[in-house]
């Protein structure tokens, strides 16, 4: 008999901040379109530092 899995490995920081910078532009989208611009402003502020994560570590770390 195998032993059942373990639980699932946890998402490493450059997979959580690409996601975060995906999501986030999509919602800045749908903000701006409905009028709500600071909002969009602020999400595209959460989606700047996401990419920048991403681009200086390379694993979601500074």
């Amino acid at each position: 008999m195998t032993d059942p899995p373990g639980p699932p490995e946890p998402p490493n920081g450059t997979s959580v901040a690409t996601y975060v910078a995906t999501i986030s532009n999509d919602l800045a989208l749908m903000a701006r379109k409905s009028g709500l611009n600071t909002l969009g402003y602020l999400l595209d502020m959460v989606r700047l530092e996401a990419e920048s994560l991403t681009r200086h570590s390379g694993d979601g770390r500074r």
